[in-house]
């Protein structure tokens, strides 16, 4: 998955770089290519393709009986005041 990511990227920084260095293209052209082309459409990409590992993951998760993954700190108590509030005697 990561190998078709990586090429696409050389594809499209390529491309970038034809845009920016051809005779009427721009910088700014450049930059929108790479990003539009290059950037967005792979993270979209990743990230739907990465939904299956991420749901095993919850799944297994919640088959151990663990609340690690609820509960970031591992404690099983709310939180509360970390330091107990001064009072200011008159």
């Amino acid at each position: 998955m990561y190998l078709v990511a990586i090429a696409w990227l050389y594809v499209v920084v390529l491309m970038a770089l034809a845009e920016a260095t051809s005779e009427g293209g721009t910088w700014l052209g450049a930059v929108i290519t790479l990003l539009l082309y290059g950037a967005l459409p792979l993270g979209v990409a990743l990230y739907l393709l990465g939904t299956p590992s991420r749901r095993r993951a919850r799944r297994r998760a919640a088959a151990a009986g663990s609340v690690a993954g609820l509960d970031p700190d591992r404690g099983g108590h709310p939180a509360g005041d970390a330091v107990a509030p001064e009072r200011k005697e008159p």
